[in-house]
């Protein structure tokens, strides 16, 4: 008998032992875009993100839990990302760092079904309304979160900076028209932007689609010049914002460029040789002097070396990506355990959050139930190409009101 009770707890003290160890690593995937047609950017983004939680697991995780980031090159295509979200939920995943916004938007469905909160590399706006409160609103996403302005609100700050711009210029009828492939990444911020810029007293001449792949855009850019824009929008980023510069420069275009959150960064100043390249950003450049710059300096130090050591942005943005969801699995860890959820509900927990050693450097930010709209100031910059590198200044910070309307818009 005695023997059969030792075996029993031995039994108990190996299923408890399994329990905990289970308990003490959670799954999060990571879709990286390091081949695909955004990867000029996706080769920040990532490994930003990875390296990120690299650190976080080196000083103890999620209180003593390891996060098992899985990161997974889809080259940005959707199938191959549906596929990997599935076979990650099969896995137990809690949370997903996502990044498209085709995959992203494609995805809402099952993360709202599976409850598994989504930080995308997208911030389409049409991830920012939880609840459907918008009637305008195609789908509600109650488990999508992105750091950063939304595109259309990107853009709405980038139409007020023009039309202050054109004021000063003593511009008469100032014009905005915007460019981008027919997709749902520059599309997302279109009709919202134009909306405003004519709001505000912009003129706004019809779209010209410019594909998102390098090319030939004299033709487009010809467009563009007959329109009489001062103002040039670019939904897209990297190659093709580099093409659009230059063919535009090459046929006569005479407009101040603005970029989406994705089209400005001093490889895109250096690669186009663009002057006064017009572009929103949410956190400080890599090397300012703020105080969390010294914990990003820390991760890059301490990561895989993807990125070198002059990181854009970009990079610095996907930090701040990871370690906002690090401080909700944490509340998550504590309020009832690392379930997706709970760790949706830990980002509800703070307002003006700012991540703890990351200050000045990311946020301060605000998710509610009712509102995904994190952040709502945009940082305006200007980068020309001056003696062979990009010089970056600052021209603007727009903060934008959180109205209603704007909600998923």
């Amino acid at each position: 008998m005695k023997a059969i009770q030792t075996a029993l707890a031995a039994a108990l003290l190996v299923t408890t032992a399994g329990a905990a160890a289970a308990q003490d690593k959670v799954l999060v995937g990571h879709l990286a875009d390091y081949t695909g047609a955004t990867s000029f950017v996706g080769k920040q983004f990532g490994p930003g993100v990875s390296d990120a939680f690299k650190q976080i697991n080196a000083d103890g995780g999620i209180d003593g839990t390891i996060v098992d980031l899985d990161t997974v090159d889809y080259g940005y295509k959707v199938p191959e990302a549906i596929a990997l979200y599935k076979r990650w939920v099969g896995n137990g995943m809690v949370a997903l760092q996502g990044w498209g916004t085709a995959d992203t938007e494609a995805l809402i469905s099952f993360v709202t079904r599976d409850e598994i909160p989504n930080m995308s590399g997208s911030y389409s706006a049409h991830l920012t309304d939880p609840k459907g409160t918008n009637p305008n609103t195609k789908l509600p996403a109650p488990y999508n979160f992105f750091y950063g302005p939304s595109y259309s609100d990107a853009c709405r700050a980038l139409v007020e900076w023009a039309k202050k711009d054109a004021d000063a210029k003593g511009i008469e009828n100032p014009t905005f028209i915007h460019t981008g492939d027919n997709h749902p990444y520059p599309n997302a911020p279109k009709e919202a932007c134009a909306a405003h810029a004519e709001e505000i007293g912009l003129t706004v001449a019809p779209p010209v689609v410019v594909p998102l792949a390098p090319g030939d855009f004299k033709a487009q850019c010809l467009t563009i010049k007959n329109s009489g824009a001062q103002y040039v929008y670019m939904g897209n980023l990297g190659g093709s914002v580099v093409s659009l510069i230059k063919s535009c420069n090459t046929v006569g275009v005479e407009a101040t460029y603005m970029g989406n959150p994705w089209a400005g960064d001093y490889q895109t100043v250096e690669a186009a040789e663009a002057q006064n390249l017009v572009f929103p950003s949410s956190t400080p450049f890599y090397g300012a002097d703020v105080p969390g710059m010294a914990l990003v300096k820390k991760i890059l130090e301490n990561g895989d070396g993807q990125v070198g050591e002059r990181p854009t942005h970009h990079y610095v943005r996907a930090v701040c990506a990871a370690y906002y969801m690090k401080e909700a699995m944490d509340w998550a860890k504590a309020n009832g355990g690392l379930t997706g959820k709970n760790i949706r509900d830990g980002f509800y927990q703070k307002s003006d959050w700012v991540p703890e050693g990351l200050e000045g450097v990311c946020g301060p930010v605000t998710w509610t139930p009712e509102d995904h709209r994190g952040l709502m100031s945009v940082t305006i910059n200007s980068g020309s190409f001056v003696d062979g590198k990009a010089e970056i200044t600052q021209l603007d910070v727009i903060e934008l009101p959180r109205r209603a309307d704007w909600l998923g818009q």
